[in-house]
């Protein structure tokens, strides 16, 4: 006969309780690194949404600048033509809570006058006062820049 001992019945009790404890544990892990996953791609998807109505808005801006500085009417070209801030028309869902700040410059070189207009835009939703929480913030910003030749 061999040396080894038979282990009774009584010497096993409990080790399934061990091993059942072991198991749900490492679900658990497992499931909260899921919804992790899951809540951090949502929060990119997010991101991006807003980064683009940002950069929309940010081109949007930019052009309603150029068509002040450049007017169809065929006036001369002055920065001062050119409105500080766009505002989206009233039906333009895509833009909802973004503003836009235009800048405009012009340079002289040689005979040529060069202009150049920046607009930013920063698109925000949620509680972004800084009062109370900032989880509920989400704030992007894009910024664009345009240079044109004049007359």
């Amino acid at each position: 006969m061999s040396l080894k001992r038979k282990l009774t019945h009584h010497s096993q009790r409990g080790s399934a309780l061990i091993i059942g404890i072991f198991v749900l544990t490492v679900l658990f892990l497992v499931a909260a690194s899921l919804i992790r996953i899951v809540g951090d791609a949502d929060e990119s998807v997010n991101v991006e949404v807003w980064g683009t109505r940002a950069l929309f808005s940010a081109n949007s801006g930019a052009d309603a600048a150029l068509a002040q500085l450049f007017p169809l009417n065929g006036s001369l070209a002055n920065c001062s033509n050119v409105s500080p801030t766009w505002t989206a028309p009233a039906n333009a869902l895509g833009f909802y809570s973004c503003s836009v700040t235009i800048s405009c410059n012009a340079a002289t070189v040689g005979s040529v006058i060069q202009y150049r207009i920046s607009s930013l835009a920063i698109c925000q939703t949620g509680d972004c006062s800084g009062g109370g929480s900032t989880s509920t913030c989400l704030r992007v910003s894009r910024q664009v820049e345009v240079e044109a030749r004049g007359n």
